[in-house]
């Protein structure tokens, strides 16, 4: 197993000892006692691949069968939507620009865009809250993108390939999303890719039409099951930037009214963006979806051209 700079926590190692895993460490940040280091430069990355490589077939002879348990259950997901590839995914190779997902919001077909990430947290049922709130989104057509955990967890749900738009996407989502041929959500990536996120609003708000700020867009941020200061300090860059941001549980902060209310109230006023909570993944759903209506609203957008569909189990 490589860990780097990720959501590794020290303890990892003590666990893999009571097996027969070997943990190999590549950041200078992931140098944890009892694990083997291998530093990753980009000018060696071939060579260091190659002793990676050695590294696990070495250990393999110290497989224990009888501790090997891989699931026999299997599940295909589309992945790979970066910024600069969904021109292509969303106008085609003689319309590679954002004109369409723009239009698709302006005429109501698509509520708006929001991005769902964040990790696992063990006091849920892994992944749950993450499906449910997805859910919700998705019958109120909205396109939704993840990374990390979260869309880990929604693809073994069955939610990253195209044909899940026709059960749970609205049908102006459904529409768009088979017109297309992409899933109702787009993996963009791991969880350090969420600035990629960012890039897609700067992008949607170059092609004009909605607003002159991030702020104006018809989006939003969630993280249902965040547990770690990491995904605060992302929370903090999207609110930052003008984006309403929805944590399902509360941070540390409810303890101080005066604060409460800067963070969840008068930020809107000052950046454009703040900080909303609950732990309920439906009714946090719904609190972004009001959210959306209200920027709409606002940029005097067209009605929804369908009514919410009923949310799939």
């Amino acid at each position: 197993m490589i860990v780097d700079l990720q959501c590794i926590m020290p303890s990892l190692a003590r666990v893999a000892s009571c097996f027969h895993t070997k943990i190999v460490s590549t950041h200078e940040k992931a140098r944890f006692p009892g694990v083997e280091h291998i530093e990753f430069k980009e000018e060696e990355a071939v060579n260091t691949a190659r002793k990676l490589i050695e590294a696990a077939i070495d250990n393999f002879s110290r497989r224990d069968k009888s501790r090997v348990h891989i699931p026999k259950e299997k599940m295909d997901v589309v992945v790979g939507f970066t910024p600069a590839g969904e021109f292509h995914h969303l106008g085609g190779k003689y319309r590679a620009t954002y004109r369409p997902l723009n239009n698709a919001i302006i005429e109501g077909r698509i509520r708006g865009v929001v991005a769902v990430v964040g990790c696992d947290n063990p006091k849920n049922q892994s992944g749950g809250s993450h499906i449910a709130m997805v859910k919700e989104l998705l019958a109120h057509d909205v396109l939704v993108v993840q990374t990390g955990c979260s869309a880990i967890a929604c693809g073994k749900a069955g939610l990253l390939v195209p044909e899940a738009a026709a059960t749970y996407a609205g049908l102006g989502l459904r529409e768009v999303c088979e017109a297309v041929g992409i899933p109702p959500i787009l993996h963009t990536g791991a969880c350090v890719d969420n600035s990629r996120i960012l890039i897609e609003c700067c992008n949607i708000l170059k092609e004009g039409g909605l607003g002159e700020d991030i702020s104006d867009l018809p989006v939003a941020g969630a993280a249902p099951e965040w547990m770690s200061e990491k995904a605060i300090a992302i929370g903090w860059y999207a609110v930052a930037s003008g984006i309403f941001v929805v944590f399902g549980s509360p941070m540390p902060v409810l303890g101080s009214p005066n604060l409460e209310k800067m963070i969840t109230k008068d930020l809107f006023d000052i950046v454009g963006g703040g900080w909303g909570f609950e732990e309920d993944p439906v009714k946090a759903a719904k609190m972004i979806i009001n959210h959306l209506d209200i920027k709409r609203e606002k940029l005097k957008l067209k009605p929804m051209m369908y009514q919410p569909q009923a949310v799939a189990a």
